[in-house]
């Protein structure tokens, strides 16, 4: 991760995530997050959702066990550009 912040924990133990550090995460308001403390350390983690893997005619899907909102588009858009990114294809 490229991004640090400093920040500062107030009387009732509350801790902002910085906004460039929720960006960065992609981190959405009602994510739920997963709080370890790992040697000394606190490590926050968007807590896994688990999914069953079902047959959709030839297709193998995820299909989340608890409701789930549903992506946008735009959600979708910025996904697919950001694998095809990493797998060094242009965007459509």
């Amino acid at each position: 991760m490229g991004v640090t912040i400093f920040t500062t924990m107030d009387s009732a133990g509350r801790l902002v995530i910085p906004k460039t550090i929720r960006e960065e995460a992609e981190l959405e308001p009602g994510t739920p997050l997963r709080i370890e403390v790992v040697d000394g350390r606190i490590e926050i983690f968007p807590e896994i959702r688990p999914v069953s893997i079902v047959t959709k005619g030839r297709l193998t899907v995820a299909v989340p066990i608890e409701p789930t909102e549903v992506l946008t588009a735009a959600q979708v858009r910025k996904t697919l550009g950001a694998l095809r990114r990493e797998r060094g294809r242009q965007e459509p």
